[in-house]
C-alpha cells in the first residue's frame, strides 16, 4: 500500500553559492523557507520538481522536503530540514550571521 502523501517543498543548492534555496510559488528561488511554496498534490510536486531539476545553471540536488503549513509559511517536518534551512553549521556566516546582526 502506497503511503499517504504530505506536504512538500522543493529544495536544492544555489551552484553558485552553495546555499539551501527554495522553489516560489512564482517559479524563483528563497533562501527563506518561509517563502517556499507548499504543494499538497503529488502530481503538482513532481511537476515543480522537474522544473527545478532542468535550472543546472541555477541549482544542483533538487529534491522534494516533506514541510508542514505554518503561521507565517512552510516549516520543516524533519529535523534534517530543519538544520538545513538554518544555514551552514560550522561557524556563523550566511543565515546565521545575518540573524547574530539582527
Amino acid at each position: 500500500m502506497a503511503r499517504k502523501f504530505t506536504p512538500k517543498v522543493v529544495t536544492a543548492n544555489d551552484l553558485i553559492e552553495g546555499d539551501v534555496v527554495y522553489l516560489t510559488d512564482d517559479g524563483t528561488w528563497t533562501r527563506k523557507l518561509s517563502e517556499a511554496a507548499l504543494f499538497t498534490i503529488p502530481e503538482e510536486a513532481d511537476e515543480r520538481l522537474s522544473f527545478a531539476a532542468a535550472q543546472t545553471g541555477r541549482v544542483v540536488g533538487a529534491y522534494l522536503a516533506d514541510a508542514e503549513p505554518g503561521e507565517t509559511g512552510p516549516v520543516p517536518a524533519h529535523f534534517r530540514e530543519a538544520f538545513r534551512a538554518t544555514g551552514p553549521s560550522n561557524y556563523f556566516h550566511g543565515k546565521q550571521e545575518a540573524a547574530e546582526q539582527a
